[in-house]
């Protein structure tokens, strides 16, 4: 039972952060010492990235319509930008594929340390501070997502592979990186929660199969324990996303930027008091 209330602590947390370009990975890092499961060490690896479903299902929810090009509520024309939506997230998702799933094993093994997310979390904390403060004098050339071209959209993909360092943030790298080449915040934000869709589902499927494929199978109330951390963090997942687009129309990423250079000292802390 106490293994359930830690999946309900972890899955909000997961639920916040994962959208919010402060890393989930940093997050859930520190949590991990507060409330580490009762767990073989094989389901924790895998919980820890398989509870990101709940958090890709609320965008799937929240956008059902705009990412549909089935609805009969669309005109042809409107479901033809709706595929060249698709079409650009896959094209945009390929860098990713290509140079994460060779890197994946490595990096698990050799970069989820606190040396490694600190790191990250202050540098692109202080990238963060950067950008906005050259941003605010400028405007963004590209304000409609639909006008997003594939070249952008590949470029967008390209920064996203460096959220495979932990610590990155996925959704800091890929607004950080379409803000740099002159897309608007709110685009920005809105083609990182669509591109989050097939790059966490491919990210899940691929942990869940090495689960399996080494031989483990859920015991006892795993299942349930997985099961809840999945339901809490597409519940908070979907307030997070709400907030998220309020906040870019009026706001820029400054505080964030702040948030994360705070979040990495304190990482750091906990390396050297706990490792």
């Amino acid at each position: 039972m106490l293994d359930i209330f830690k999946a309900i602590i972890l899955g909000i947390v997961e639920g916040i952060t994962e959208f919010l370009p402060i890393s989930s990975t940093g997050h859930l890092y520190l949590a991990d010492y507060v409330v580490k499961l009762s767990q073989p060490k094989a389901f924790i690896d895998m919980f820890m990235v398989v509870i990101q479903l709940g958090a890709i299902l609320s965008v799937i929810v929240i956008y059902f319509h705009k990412l549909n090009p089935f609805s009969p509520k669309k005109s042809s024309r409107e479901k033809g930008q709706t595929w060249q939506i698709w079409f650009k997230v896959i094209v945009a998702v390929l860098p990713s594929v290509i140079i994460g799933l060779p890197l994946n094993d490595w990096l698990e093994a050799h970069a989820t340390t606190w040396q490694v997310i600190s790191a990250t979390l202050i540098i692109y904390g202080v990238l963060f501070i950067i950008l906005e403060n050259y941003y605010s004098k400028k405007e963004p050339s590209l304000t409609n997502l639909n006008s997003l071209s594939y070249q952008t959209a590949l470029l967008i993909g390209c920064f996203q592979v460096l959220s495979l360092v932990p610590g990155t943030s996925r959704s800091g790298a890929t607004i950080l990186g379409a803000m740099l080449i002159g897309c608007s915040r709110f685009v920005s934000t809105e083609f990182s929660f669509f591109l989050a869709i097939p790059t966490m589902f491919g990210a899940s499927l691929l942990k869940l199969v090495k689960f399996f494929k080494t031989g483990h199978v859920f015991v006892g109330n795993q299942l349930a324990i997985l099961l809840v951390g999945l339901v809490v963090s597409f519940i908070v997942a979907y307030l997070s996303i709400k907030f998220l687009l309020k906040y870019v129309q009026t706001h820029d990423f400054k505080p964030f930027g702040w948030y994360r250079i705070i979040l990495g000292i304190v990482v750091i802390a906990c390396g050297l008091i706990f490792a």
